[in-house]
């Protein structure tokens, strides 16, 4: 099983940027795909961005051009730039990572956007 290990998160005022870093303790290149999921308060939780390990990259429509995601193989660790940050954007973000026959979440880290 993957372990993923989220760091990154605290309190924005809007239209600031936070950078959310998610590390793996396996390679990275390894896994089929990785992405970051976010779960506000009474909400269903909604994929937010995600990574193949041939690097194609997919986003949810609400963060298409704010949010970037990324990987540095090297380090094992795949980050999510979130620029012009929106109240809206508040909620408990989630690494998860899809090996094909298993997937893996990590323990979620907090991101609150102040108006």
């Amino acid at each position: 099983q993957v372990q993923l290990v989220e760091s990154g998160g605290g309190l924005v005022q809007a239209g600031g940027s936070l950078r959310l870093s998610c590390a793996a303790s396996v390679s990275i290149l390894s896994i089929k795909s990785m992405g970051w999921y976010r779960q506000a308060p009474g909400k269903q939780r909604e994929l937010v961005a995600g990574i193949t390990s041939a690097g194609s990259v997919n986003y949810a429509d609400s963060v298409k051009g704010r949010f970037t995601i990324s990987r540095d193989s090297a380090k094992n660790t795949v980050y999510l730039q979130m620029n012009s940050l929106k109240p809206e954007d508040t909620a408990v973000y989630y690494c998860h990572s899809d090996l094909g026959w298993r997937d893996s979440w990590g323990q979620g880290t907090q991101v609150t956007v102040s108006s």
